[in-house]
């Protein structure tokens, strides 16, 4: 691979990365760009999560369960949050989600008694949206946060 067409690589998936809503594998960010190299692809982003870390950025490339997203560094995100626009989850499915995050794994009947009967509408929200997953425990459900929640979260997890 000549340098020049790995400098170029190197800012493909910089570019994938940044247009991407989503966390994406080495896999996905090859296939996409047509990179046959897996190993290649995965230097390119060792490349530039450095990059990042030696210019100072606002900006980091960080790994959540195997994929990689390009977000704000957690200390600038306070001042800009209110850019990117509100979550697509109600304020009582967030106060549920937070409730989830901390204390998972949590039982759904446990949910009902803080939350209250309102608990199940929410907890179906979250469950559409593919930040909780549920499975069956007993007379319950046994309720925790999924992969995509620490995506969309930027937690590395």
């Amino acid at each position: 691979m000549a340098v020049q067409e790995g400098a170029d690589y190197k800012k493909l998936i910089e570019a994938a990365l940044f247009v991407s809503n989503k966390a994406m594998s080495v896999q996905e960010i090859g296939e996409s760009l047509g990179i046959k190299s897996l190993s290649a692809v995965k230097q390119f982003l060792l490349s530039l999560i450095d990059d990042y870390k030696a210019r100072d950025s606002a900006l980091e490339i960080i790994e959540i369960n195997g994929k990689y997203l390009l977000t704000v560094k957690k200390e600038h995100l306070a001042k800009v949050n209110n850019l990117a626009g509100t979550p697509d989850i109600s304020k009582p499915g967030l106060r549920i989600l937070a409730y989830i995050s901390k204390n998972e794994p949590v039982m759904q009947s446990k949910l009902v008694k803080i939350f209250g009967t309102s608990a199940y509408t929410y907890i179906k929200e979250l469950l559409k949206s593919e930040f909780i997953s549920s499975a069956r425990f007993k007379t319950t459900k046994n309720i925790k946060t999924t992969p995509k929640f620490a995506e969309y979260f930027s937690l590395n997890k």
